[in-house]
C-alpha cells in the first residue's frame, strides 16, 4: 500500500490502524451513524482485496447478516482497502436504518439550540420532553382558557429538516417551516390555529354543558360530531362544521320511525328560521321546536337503556341505536346485534344490505341496515355464543 493510500486510509478510518509494517492487517473500529463497530481486516502479501479475509464483532456480523453477499462482492471488486472502507460505511447505514427503532442521533449542536430555542419560548410552555431530545409537547391556551398542546418530534438535522407535528384538532394541521424556523414559530402557528377554532369549540361546550350527549362518552377536541338525547330511545346526530360552527349542521334523527317522522318534518319544514346569530342549541330548540333533555332536569340513566340482545348498553364504542318501529315494544337494540340476530333466523331475507327479520322482542318485522362498520365489531364471536341463550330465556316466544 502506498502512502497516498495510507493518509487517505486514516483521513476516512483514523480508528483503524495497521498492525505491521507490510501494512496487511488493520485492527480497531469503523464508525458509522456515531457508533463504533469493531473489525479487522487481514491482506495477502500482495494486497489484494479479493483474497482478504474480514473478522468482525459480534455487533457488526448481526448487522451484516443479511448483506454477506454484498460485502464479499465488494472485497472482490473495490480498487484498494479506502474505497472497500468506504462502501462498507454504506451498508451499515443501510443496515442501520432497516433496524427496528433506528434513530440517528443529531450533532451536538442540535442540543444547544433547541434549549436556546426552549428558553427562548418559554419553559412554562413546555408540557413534556423525552430523554433523546427528540419528541416534546407545546402547551397553548386559546382567548376563552381552553387549554391546548401540540406534539412536535423532531429529525436528526433539525432545523434543516421539519419537524412532525400533531395536535387534537377537528381540522388537518397544516405547519409551514423553513430552515429558519423555531420552536416558537411553532407555537405562535399553533396558537392562531386554535383561535380560529374557538368559536367552534364554544358550539360544542355548549352542546356539552345543556343537552345530555350520549356519543361520544369522551369527547375529544377533536370530535365534531355529537349524539343528542331527545327522549327515550330517541335521539339526533349531530355533524359540526369546524369551518363553519355557526351554520345548520347535518342532522341523523335516531328512532322508532313513528317517533322520528314527526320530528324530521318540523326539521324540513322550518329550516328556513335558521339564525346563523343564534347559538346551535337554540336553533335546534327552535326549529325541531322541542326542548332537549339536560343534566338539570334529567338523568341520563333515562337514556342509557341497554340492548335487547345482549343487554349492554355499551358495546365496544356504541351504543344502541336500532328501535323496534312497533310503539308498544320500542325495544332498543346495537346495530351489531340486531345484525347478528336478524342474520340467524330462517325466516330473514336479505336485499342488497338490508336485513328483514323478527324484532326478538314482538316479532314486528324489523329492518337492519348493516355497512362494513356495523359487522366488524370485536365482541361477535362472544354475541354468537351468548345472546342466543339470553334472547331464548328473555324471549318465551322463542
Amino acid at each position: 500500500m502506498t502512502l497516498l493510500m495510507a493518509d487517505n486510509l486514516l483521513k476516512e478510518s483514523p480508528l483503524l490502524v495497521a498492525l505491521d509494517k507490510n501494512r496487511t492487517v488493520y485492527d480497531g473500529f469503523i464508525s458509522v451513524q456515531e457508533k463504533d463497530f469493531r473489525l479487522r481486516i487481514s491482506l495477502p502479501p500482495d494486497h489484494q482485496l479479493k483474497r482478504a479475509k474480514l473478522h468482525c464483532c459480534w455487533q457488526l456480523k448481526q448487522l451484516l447478516k443479511n448483506y454477506q453477499d454484498i460485502v464479499k462482492q465488494r472485497l472482490h471488486h473495490s480498487s484498494d482497502l479506502v474505497s472497500f472502507i468506504l462502501e462498507l460505511r454504506t451498508i451499515l447505514e443501510l443496515a442501520l436504518k432497516s433496524q427496528p427503532g433506528w434513530q440517528s442521533i443529531p450533532p451536538p449542536q442540535y442540543y444547544s439550540q433547541l434549549i436556546t430555542e426552549i428558553e427562548d419560548l418559554g419553559w412554562d410552555k413546555l408540557l413534556f420532553i423525552d430523554t433523546n431530545f427528540q419528541s416534546l409537547q407545546l402547551k397553548a391556551e386559546d382567548s376563552s382558557g381552553r387549554q391546548h398542546s401540540i406534539t412536535v418530534k423532531l429529525k436528526s438535522k433539525y432545523p434543516g429538516e421539519a419537524p412532525e407535528c400533531s395536535a387534537d384538532l377537528p381540522v388537518p394541521l397544516v405547519i409551514t417551516w423553513t430552515s429558519q424556523s423555531t420552536l416558537a414559530h411553532i407555537h405562535s402557528q399553533f396558537l392562531l390555529i386554535v383561535e380560529a377554532l374557538a368559536e367552534f369549540w364554544a358550539v360544542l361546550d355548549e352542546i356539552d354543558e345543556h343537552t345530555w350527549v350520549l356519543e361520544p362518552e369522551k369527547p375529544t377536541r377533536a370530535d365534531s360530531m355529537r349524539r343528542i338525547a331527545i327522549g327515550n330511545n330517541v335521539s339526533i346526530k349531530l355533524e359540526i362544521d369546524p369551518r363553519h360552527p355557526k351554520m345548520l349542521p347535518e342532522c341523523c334523527l335516531l328512532g322508532a320511525e313513528h317517533v322520528v317522522t314527526p320530528l324530521r318534518n318540523k326539521l324540513n319544514a322550518n329550516m328556513h328560521l335558521w339564525n346563523p346569530d343564534c347559538s346551535v342549541l337554540q336553533n335546534m330548540k327552535d326549529v325541531m321546536e322541542i326542548e332537549f333533555p339536560s343534566p338539570a332536569t334529567h338523568e341520563k340513566s333515562s337514556f342509557s337503556v341497554e340492548c335487547g340482545i345482549c343487554y349492554a348498553y355499551r358495546l365496544d364504542s356504541a351504543i344502541p341505536d336500532q328501535v323496534c318501529n312497533d310503539p308498544r315494544c320500542g325495544q332498543p337494540f346495537h346495530q351489531a346485534c340486531l345484525y347478528e340476530w336478524l342474520r340467524g333466523l330462517p325466516t330473514s331475507r336479505q336485499s342488497f344490505n338490508l336485513v328483514f327479520g323478527e324484532c326478538p322482542y314482538c316479532s314486528k318485522v324489523m329492518t337492519n341496515l348493516f355497512t362494513e362498520y356495523s359487522i366488524y365489531h370485536s365482541a361477535f364471536s362472544f354475541l354468537k355464543s351468548l345472546f342466543y341463550f339470553r334472547c331464548f330465556k328473555k324471549c318465551p316466544k322463542k
